[in-house]
C-alpha cells in the first residue's frame, strides 16, 4: 500500500451531463492507487460553502469518502452522484447564506470565498479538482487566484468552454439530438409538416450545428447570428417542396435571436451567474413559420410541429466519448497532482490531451465562428474542408 500523500476533493457544478460519474470514478481510482485519499463534496459549490467547521459536527450531507466500490458503481451512469447546483460563493444571497455564518454574512449579497478556502482547510483537502462549465470553472479561478490548488475538468453539452475543444457532455447531447430528430421525423413526415425542434445553447450554437452538419436537420438558427424569420421560412419550404415526404426540419438553439430581437426567456428570475431562464424561442419561430408559408406554398398555410428536447439529451448513460474521454481527463489531472502542478485546466485540442492555465477560462468566450463555420444565407452549417480539421470540426477561433 503506498503511503498516504494527502487529500483530494472532488466536485460537480452546474447542469448535470452524462460523463460526470465516470470522471470521478477516474479521478478516484487512479489517487487511490497513488497513495492519495478522495472526497467528494456534495451539490458542487454549495456544499463546501455548508460544511461547519467543528470535529463533531455532522458534515455527511456537503462531504463523503470516495472508494472504488462507491465509484465502481455509479462509474458507468449518467448524472452526478455528488449532486450538483448552480451555487456561487463569491455571490451568495442572504437567503442563501447557512445559518451559522449569517451573523457574519448578513448583507442582501455575500462574498464567502474566505469560508470556501478555511473550509477547504479544514477538510485538508490539498487539491481541488471541479468539473463543470465556464460557470463553475470561473469560480474555480477565483480560488486558484486565492491561493486554491485547483486543476480543473470541462463539462457542459453546449461545449463552450474556452481553450478546450471538447467538453464532457457534447457528444452524448449531439447523439441524443440526431437519434431523437430522427425518430420526430414520422410525424414530420405523416402530416407533410415543417418540424421545429428546440435544443440547448445560450450563446453558443455547436449543440445545432453538429446534429445539422450529420443530416439531421435541414437548417439551423443559431446563437451567433440573427437570423431572418422570412428566409428560414423560404429555406424551408424549399426544402419541403424537395423532400418526397414533404417535410423539412430546422434546429433552434435556445440562444437564437430574430434580426433585431433579443433573447427569449421564459421567466425575469435569474441563477447565481446572472442567467434568466431561456425557453420559448421554438414556440415563437413556430407561430411565425406558419404565418408565413403561404408566401411560398402556393397560398397554402402549413402546419409546424415543435419539440423542445430539453432535458431529454442531457439524461441516461453516456455514450462511448463521454466515457472514454472523462477517463482520461481524470488521469491528466491525477499526472499533473503527481508532478506538483495546479492551476491547469485539462483539455482536448485537435486531437490532442493536453492543459492549458485555467485562467483561459474566463479571458475569452466559446462561440461559433460564423464566417468561417455558418452559411449565414442558407441557415445552415459550412464546411469546405474537413482535411486536418479536429473531430468534431468546430473550435474555437
Amino acid at each position: 500500500m503506498a503511503k498516504k500523500k494527502g487529500r483530494i476533493g472532488i466536485l460537480t457544478g452546474g447542469g448535470d451531463v452524462p460523463g460526470l460519474n465516470p470522471a470521478i470514478r477516474a479521478v478516484t481510482i487512479r489517487a487511490l492507487r497513488e497513495g492519495y485519499e478522495v472526497v467528494g463534496l456534495r451539490r458542487g459549490w454549495a456544499g463546501i460553502v455548508d460544511v461547519v467547521r467543528d470535529k463533531k459536527a455532522d458534515n455527511s450531507n456537503n462531504v463523503m469518502k470516495l472508494t472504488e466500490e462507491v465509484v465502481n458503481k455509479a462509474g458507468r451512469t449518467g448524472g452526478t452522484f455528488l449532486h450538483t447546483s448552480r451555487a456561487r460563493p463569491s455571490h451568495m444571497k442572504l437567503s442563501q447564506v447557512p445559518d451559522h455564518l449569517k451573523d457574519t454574512y448578513n448583507q442582501e449579497m455575500n462574498d464567502l470565498t474566505p469560508e470556501v478556502l478555511k473550509n477547504l482547510e479544514f477538510l485538508n483537502v490539498e487539491y481541488l479538482i471541479p468539473i463543470g462549465g465556464d460557470d463553475t470553472l470561473s469560480y474555480a479561478v477565483r480560488l486558484f487566484q486565492e491561493g486554491a490548488k485547483v486543476i480543473a475538468i470541462p463539462k457542459t453539452m453546449d461545449n463552450d468552454v474556452p481553450g478546450t475543444d471538447y467538453c464532457i457532455g457534447f457528444s452524448t447531447c449531439i447523439t441524443r439530438t440526431i437519434q431523437i430528430t430522427n425518430s420526430l421525423r414520422t410525424i414530420a413526415g405523416s402530416h407533410e409538416r415543417f418540424m421545429v425542434i428546440e435544443v440547448f445553447g445560450r450563446y453558443a450554437g455547436f449543440t445545432a450545428m453538429l446534429p445539422t452538419m450529420a443530416g439531421a436537420a435541414d437548417r439551423c438558427v443559431i446563437p451567433e447570428f440573427e437570423f431572418d424569420i422570412d428566409r428560414l421560412a423560404e429555406l424551408l419550404s424549399y426544402d419541403r417542396t424537395r423532400n418526397p415526404s414533404k417535410y423539412s426540419i430546422v434546429l433552434v438553439s435556445e440562444g437564437a435571436m430574430f434580426e433585431g430581437g433579443e433573447m427569449v426567456f421564459k421567466d425575469l428570475a435569474v441563477d447565481a451567474y446572472g442567467h434568466k431562464k431561456l425557453g420559448g424561442i421554438g414556440d415563437l419561430v413556430s407561430v411565425k413559420l406558419k404565418e408565413l408559408s403561404p408566401k411560398y406554398n402556393d397560398g397554402f398555410h402549413v402546419n409546424v410541429v415543435t419539440q423542445k428536447l430539453g432535458y431529454l439529451v442531457r439524461g441516461g448513460d453516456p455514450d462511448a466519448i463521454d466515457s472514454i474521454v472523462p477517463m482520461a481527463y481524470g488521469n491528466l489531472a491525477l499526472d499533473l497532482i503527481l508532478q506538483g502542478v495546479h492551476g491547469r485546466l485539462v483539455v482536448l485540442r485537435n486531437g490532442r490531451y493536453d492543459n492549458v492555465p485555467i485562467d483561459v477560462v474566463t479571458s475569452k468566450s466559446k462561440t461559433v465562428n460564423v464566417d468561417k463555420f455558418y452559411n449565414a444565407d442558407r441557415l445552415r452549417p459550412a464546411y469546405r474542408s474537413f482535411e486536418m480539421n479536429p473531430l468534431f470540426i468546430m473550435t474555437e477561433g
